[in-house]
């Protein structure tokens, strides 16, 4: 009797949880989460870990590939982790609704104005890892509109007008190059730039020719963007990742379990033509996009 009053219980919730997420997909895909987190440990975790490196451990036979140490790929290897355990918090600082989707947040801020969503977060992410290897010219992204905005220039004084689609710089500011005038650009570029204008900047990767800071992305006004933070290799070439993403509503950075692979998870495999599914979004194809 027992046995069926838990069978009827797990069932009970997946109905609720299919009732109360308007997309199929991503109902069907948190729900199966649930079951998956009832049958397989998380036996590649270190609770301990306060980095992604150190956090998440690597399946038999494999093994980390090397890079640089002052390479993006080095940075988000060894990004800094809020404790085990610690929560996906909305910019509002409510808690988002899915808390078990994750392994990991990262020490990224949230910040209350509700910008830094899915592609902003990665956007940031990459900005501040150019900061801080004194690459500051390099710090620019492409409106959705096609023009490129670069803090070089905003730190200039220069600053956009934009009438639809015709954008325009003017200088109208200050010339100013402090951290905190960095930030007011990043937040001009989450504003006019995102999932859609990254795909069509950026170069696009092959599966075959993937690696950290690569980002699986479904182009879109919405759509979704999540970014590579590991990648390890076996002895017959065989590669395995880890995805990390913003959201929408603007939240917490994450390490992404994989509910699709449960027993590699939060490792992930990704094949040409393939669809992927991560805990809240399906992508139709293994799309990638590499930042320059």
């Amino acid at each position: 009797m027992k046995k069926y009053i838990i069978s009827i219980s797990i069932i009970v919730i997946l109905l609720l949880l299919l009732r109360h997420m308007s997309n199929r997909k991503r109902a069907v895909n948190y729900a199966g989460g649930v079951v998956a987190n009832m049958i397989y440990e998380p036996d590649f975790i270190n609770t301990k870990g306060d980095s992604v490196a150190t956090r998440v451990l690597v399946p038999k036979d494999f093994k980390r590939v090397a890079y640089d140490k002052n390479s993006f790929q080095n940075y988000l290897r060894y990004y800094p982790l809020k404790p085990y355990g610690s929560k996906i918090i909305n910019y509002d600082d409510s808690e988002y609704f899915a808390q078990d989707w994750h392994e990991a947040i990262f020490e990224v801020s949230v910040p209350k104005n509700g910008l830094q969503q899915c592609a902003d977060a990665l956007m940031r992410i990459r900005s501040e890892y150019l900061w801080q290897q004194n690459r500051k010219d390099e710090i620019g992204f492409n409106f959705t509109s096609g023009h490129y905005c670069s803090w070089i220039k905003y730190a200039q004084g220069y600053r956009p007008k934009i009438v639809g689609n015709k954008v325009t710089f003017h200088k109208t500011a200050s010339p100013n190059d402090t951290k905190s005038n960095f930030y007011k650009y990043l937040n001009l570029i989450y504003t006019y730039a995102g999932t859609l204008s990254m795909y069509h900047e950026l170069p696009k990767v092959a599966v075959s020719d993937l690696k950290i800071g690569d980002m699986l992305v479904k182009p879109g006004s919405p759509g979704h963007i999540e970014i590579i933070v590991d990648e390890i290799v076996d002895d017959q070439g065989n590669k395995m990742f880890l995805l990390a993403q913003g959201n929408t509503p603007a939240q917490s950075v994450c390490l992404l379990k994989n509910f699709e692979e449960a027993s590699i998870s939060p490792w992930y495999r990704f094949d040409k033509n393939e669809p992927v599914y991560t805990p809240s979004y399906y992508f139709d194809e293994a799309r990638f996009i590499r930042f320059k």
